[in-house]
């Protein structure tokens, strides 16, 4: 069962993946994943990707102070302005704060 999220940061990235490098783009996805893991503050992710290549990445963070150091990560800028050179076509990226949570599984 999801944890519950109540007063958690949200940092929702909705993109659409170019069809260059995609070895490259796995890369660089997994060693992103396993460094937010490290940071302060991060609290998970969940992510899905369609057939049309669109994706949501959904992190989660303590506070908002711990998205923006995350945002600032010297190794996550370098990463980020790949993507905007080689594996998007084009991004939007939302914070929100999170004043509810919960979920359901089927048993």
């Amino acid at each position: 069962m999801a944890e519950d999220r109540t007063g958690q940061v949200a940092v929702i990235f909705v993109s659409e993946r170019t069809l260059d490098d995609d070895a490259g783009y796995a890369e660089a996805a997994g060693q992103m994943a396993r460094l937010a893991a490290t940071q302060p503050g991060y609290r998970g992710a969940e992510d899905a990707r369609g057939e049309d290549r669109i994706g949501i990445t959904v992190s989660y963070w303590a506070d908002e102070a711990s998205a923006i150091a995350w945002r600032r990560h010297p190794d996550h800028a370098a990463i980020r302005e790949a993507g905007r050179g080689r594996w998007y076509r084009w991004y939007r990226l939302h914070v929100a704060q999170i004043d509810r949570s919960y979920s359901w599984q089927r048993g």
